[in-house]
């Protein structure tokens, strides 16, 4: 894979983990908006261990 494929999920990775601390700041926050975050940034962390 190319070396933008991993910028690409390196972005991602962060831009998941900054939503994923918003959302469990808010007094109430989505479980299943969480868990679905959480799956989508282990996923990008998956990839990009593929990758290097």
């Amino acid at each position: 894979m190319s070396e933008s494929h991993l910028s690409a999920l390196k972005s991602r990775h962060a831009d998941l983990d900054a939503k994923i601390a918003n959302e469990e700041r808010r007094p109430a926050p989505d479980t299943g908006l969480l868990a679905q975050m959480k799956k989508q940034k282990l996923k990008s962390k998956e990839e990009m261990r593929a990758i290097a």
